[in-house]
């Protein structure tokens, strides 16, 4: 067969449906994360803007940008010394999903925020020799061609997106079970908190300084470890526990999506991570079943509970309502100012000094990072527990064989004025959405 036959050929016919070929979807671009609630990110660090897709977000959800835009200040840059001097402001703009009354459609929901502050020119060196220990070099094995100026998808502005996302996780989380994800650092390089208490700590007392240590005088130390390495043209890595109160129980299944695996991925699949643990992690090996096991007792307020929480809130895979707790390991930022060698697109040894704003140390502002992928792993979860193990049981199901709409179906609501269900009536609807 002849090259030009081979490429007017038909293209052979789909797989018939059911098939096993047809049941397989290959993935391969790695920019979408989750089943039920799916989030996709986009952009590059010096393009136009970065942002997200949010598939599966339940209607009817009160959301507002300025829920976002809180996540998103708390991890923009420039917010101290010791973190990246880039100034943007992270203004999110929702452009779908969200009706004008400030409720959820049920559609995507799709947020941008635009790039302003980037400056392409400090990126000229990187643009061939290949900085230490970052994904340069891999992203040229990978596809051959990169973004170089900001590093592209490899950049912690990828990030704006799963923070957006894990916004309007939170609010779900929060609404339907009380649920708390607060994060802080307690590492900086050999510098390690203390006095923290997992039960009554509070946001504010995690924003309190600029370290986002709830512990002030762990923090003071923290701040000049990476004061002493920022002024060297040096960086410093650390570690984020994250701790998750009022969790529901039941989240996690067995084998491959046990709760803490998808925790994991979702940890790892964070810039500049190296370590992963969940409760007593690591240390636990220290131990022996007798004093690692936690011990059930039935508390008369909360039913059932464990005397101790080395498990960190999940035994076999599925939450068991105590604390979760979690703890990320970040390496020091690989772009730094110090001269270092490498070695060049060419395959040639040289020296590189690299330019650029860049974190001396990023657990400070990882912080909203890995409590909003928390987020996004929870209620993914909670949503795949709901869909399988509390559909039978119910005594009304009239909202699933009928329609979320009772004016259209059940004679208490048919002929109303629409206030009695708290929503608009079509008066005020029609005044509020004309499109004159």
């Amino acid at each position: 067969m002849s090259l030009t036959s081979r490429i007017s050929s038909p293209p052979p016919p789909p797989p018939p449906p059911g098939s096993l070929d047809a049941a397989v979807t290959p993935r391969a671009s790695g920019s979408s994360f989750g089943r039920l609630f799916r989030v996709t990110t986009f952009g590059e660090s010096h393009g136009g803007g970065v942002g997200c897709v949010v598939d599966g977000v339940p209607p009817r959800l009160q959301i507002t940008r300025e829920e976002l835009q809180f996540e998103l200040d708390r991890r923009r840059p420039g917010q101290s010394r010791i973190t990246t001097p880039r100034n943007e402001e992270d203004s999110c703009e929702i452009l779908s999903g969200v009706g004008l009354d400030g409720v959820t459609l049920g559609t995507p929901i799709a947020v941008l925020v635009r790039n302003k502050d980037h400056r392409s020119q400090d990126y000229g060196e990187i643009a061939v020799a290949y900085r230490p220990s970052h994904a340069d070099a891999t992203y040229d094995m990978k596809y051959g061609v990169r973004a170089i100026a900001g590093g592209g998808r490899s950049s912690a502005r990828e990030t704006i997106g799963r923070v957006a996302a894990g916004a309007i996780a939170k609010k779900v989380l929060k609404q339907i079970a009380g649920t708390e994800i607060l994060a802080y650092v307690s590492q900086v390089k050999d510098v390690t908190s203390e006095n923290v208490d997992h039960a009554t700590m509070t946001m504010e007392d995690v924003e309190a300084n600029i370290a986002r240590c709830p512990d002030e005088a762990s923090a003071e130390r923290m701040i000049a470890a990476i004061d002493e390495v920022r002024v060297k043209g040096d960086s410093c890595g650390g570690v984020v526990t994250c701790i998750v109160r009022n969790c529901p129980r039941g989240l996690g299944a067995p084998v491959f999506d046990k709760l803490e695996a998808d925790l994991a991925k979702a940890m790892m699949s964070l810039p500049a991570t190296k370590g992963f643990e969940v409760g007593s992690g690591f240390d636990g090996v220290n131990t022996t079943g007798s004093e690692h096991n936690d011990e059930f007792y039935m508390d008369d307020a909360t039913g059932l509970r464990t005397r101790t929480n080395r498990s960190g809130g999940i035994q076999g895979g599925i939450s068991n309502g105590e604390i979760v707790e979690l703890r990320i390991a970040f390496k020091p930022t690989s772009t730094i100012t110090r001269a270092q060698n490498t070695v060049n697109r060419d395959g040639v040894d040289v020296e590189l000094k690299a330019k650029g704003r860049h974190d001396p140390c990023v657990v400070p502002r990882a912080v909203p990072m890995v409590e909003s992928m928390v987020a996004l792993v929870l209620v993914d979860h909670l949503m795949m527990q709901f869909a399988q193990c509390n559909l039978l049981g119910r005594e009304d199901y009239s909202d699933l064989v009928q329609g979320n709409m009772k004016t259209l179906y059940d004679p208490a609501f048919i002929g109303g004025d629409g206030k009695k269900s708290g929503d608009m009536s079509v008066g005020d609807m029609s005044a509020a959405f004309s499109e004159d």
